[in-house]
């Protein structure tokens, strides 16, 4: 079955970087785009950046962009998220997805489990 596995996030002060990465299995990868959605506590799941499969066009929120960067390597099934400048509230749950490349979730067939970033001011 599909799997997507993300790397353990962390705990990192504000102003630090962070890259997770996220492994799939059981899909041909590199024909899937690639998302990364995060929730913070309380709050709806928001898009934070998506890849297509070749990996040659991105997408990013107004508000990550020019401090978080996706990539892939399909070489590895993998794909990243290169976090730098990181704020308190980037707090959250991050959730790598595997679809239809867009800002939309309902576009994205897998996800993986999650993994907790925090932020400390």
């Amino acid at each position: 079955q599909v799997q997507l596995v993300e790397s353990t996030g962390g705990l990192v002060q504000a102003g630090g970087s962070l890259r997770l990465s996220c492994i799939g299995s059981g899909l041909t990868f590199s024909t899937y785009a690639m998302g990364w959605f995060r929730q913070a506590p309380g709050k709806e799941r928001e898009f934070v950046a998506c890849i297509t499969g070749s990996g040659r066009t991105t997408l990013y929120t107004d508000s990550m962009k020019g401090r978080f960067t996706i990539s892939r390597d399909n070489a590895k099934n993998t794909v990243y998220l290169q976090m730098n400048s990181l704020k308190p509230e980037d707090t959250a749950v991050y959730y790598c997805a595997a679809g239809r490349y867009g800002r939309t979730s309902a576009g994205y067939d897998y996800w993986g489990q999650g993994t907790l970033v925090t932020v400390s001011s």
